[in-house]
């Protein structure tokens, strides 16, 4: 039976929170949509002490921003790129159109479709994520959308160079330097001066996070990509140093990260604990770190690989680090994950900045029910139908007027009906089943 050597905030604390996040976040989309350009001013101003004359860079400003960046940084911008650009062709590639005659006569098939056009955020309040502009832009040009654009938020009173670069030459058609919950809802409702897209994507804190959440429905999001969470599984293969590492250097994202070790080896577990005391005394970002570890921080003991595959599923978190003796074991028998990283070779920075999968991954247990980000997100796989044949109209419609009457569908029994007497018998009366 698993027993906790640390457990985080109860989850009467993080409901609470959640629901003042909810609170203010209505009153933001609100008045977005009532005042628009303006209301989107104000805010900026308020949260991000920003109040351009237009949020939109120009081409020159474009230019003036990638001309600050170091070319070695560019040069990893590039390359990052090009692996998430790479994955996402081969997975473009595996997505096939589809034309089958299912009956005689009787044609089926889907074609993937992108959406017209997107709205990519890139977070960029505490750190500048510069990787989130491959993991959206770059994944959505593959996928073949046609107007991309993409909001940041200013840093250091303007636009972040390398954030720009990443987002020029992942393919952005329009950007803007804007951020929050207001670039959220400018990008989703529209305003004088920003055209509104069909899907908003790409990750950020709780409060954009909310945004997309109450926004879903009148636009397409990608999924709930809140604040950072992450889970070590790990034996006694390897030591406490390396899972005390890979814990807070995903709770450095903020002071809401949950970071949890599951492991069979209470040595291990405690060992840890040791360590991420001793990290934190030397670690840069350690206050968002120490935060993040005391009010989210989980350490579980288990007695089996079974039972800490069960607790790992209950918890389903948004990245999966999995260092054991067997990790494929891990891979083959748990169900609710965002991404894994299997052995200690790997780790979950990789897969954040470089590596090629994408890192905008479902968060708040969201991996129950729906993956990350994906080239597939950005399609709709839409159906299509042809009858070829006048007996297979006639006798398709035999069965679905027969189906409509069950269900009380005069009108549908119909629309069977008059295809059966055209292509078919002639003496089906209106609105009754043919026999």
């Amino acid at each position: 039976m698993p027993h906790f050597l640390k457990r985080g905030m109860d989850a009467g604390e993080i409901k609470a929170a959640d629901a003042k996040v909810r609170e203010t976040v209505e009153g933001i989309l609100a008045d977005i949509e009532t005042r628009k350009d303006a209301a989107v001013a104000d805010f900026s101003k308020k949260f991000d002490n920003w109040a351009p004359k237009s949020f939109r860079l120009t081409p020159a400003e474009i230019d003036a921003a990638i001309a600050q960046v170091p070319k070695r940084d560019l040069e990893d911008i590039k390359f990052a790129q090009a692996q998430v650009r790479n994955f996402a062709q081969k997975q473009r590639e595996s997505m096939k159109d589809i034309e089958v005659e299912t009956l005689p006569g009787v044609v089926l098939g889907h074609k993937h479709v992108p959406v017209s056009s997107i709205g990519c955020y890139v977070p960029g309040g505490r750190y500048p994520m510069v990787a989130s502009a491959h993991m959206s832009v770059v994944t959505a040009k593959v996928a073949g959308v046609k107007r991309i654009i993409a909001c940041a938020p200013p840093f250091k009173g303007g636009p972040h160079p390398a954030i720009v670069a990443a987002m020029h030459f992942g393919g952005a058609d329009e950007i803007y330097v804007l951020g929050g919950v207001q670039a959220v809802a400018a990008m989703a409702l529209g305003t004088e001066t920003i055209a509104p897209v069909d899907m908003i994507v790409g990750p950020g804190n709780s409060y954009v996070a909310e945004a997309k959440r109450q926004l879903f429905g009148r636009i397409g999001i990608d999924l709930l990509a809140g604040p950072t969470e992450t889970l070590i599984i790990a034996d006694d293969s390897v030591d406490g140093e390396i899972c005390a590492t890979d814990l807070l250097g995903q709770a450095e994202h903020g002071p809401n990260s949950p970071a949890v070790l599951i492991t069979n080896s209470e040595k291990l577990a405690r060992d840890t604990m040791s360590e991420i005391e001793r990290l934190l005394t030397i670690l840069p970002t350690a206050d968002n770190a120490r935060a993040s570890w005391n009010d989210y921080g989980e350490v579980i003991v288990c007695d089996s690989y079974e039972e800490m595959v069960s607790e790992a599923d209950r918890i389903a978190s948004e990245h999966v680090q999995v260092m054991t003796k067997d990790p494929d074991y891990f891979l083959n028998n748990m169900r609710n994950f965002g991404a894994l990283f299997l052995g200690p070779r790997t780790n979950v920075a990789y897969g954040d900045k470089v590596i090629g999968t994408n890192h905008t991954l479902p968060t708040k247990k969201n991996a129950r029910f729906t993956g990350g980000l994906w080239v597939g997100k950005f399609l709709k796989t839409c159906t299509y139908q042809k009858v070829l044949t006048d007996e297979a109209s006639a006798m398709i419609g035999e069965y679905c007027s027969r189906l409509c009457i069950l269900e009380g569908f005069a009108g549908h029994a119909e629309q069977a009906n008059v295809r059966v007497r055209r292509y078919g018998r002639r003496n089906v009366p209106y609105a009754q089943a043919a026999e």
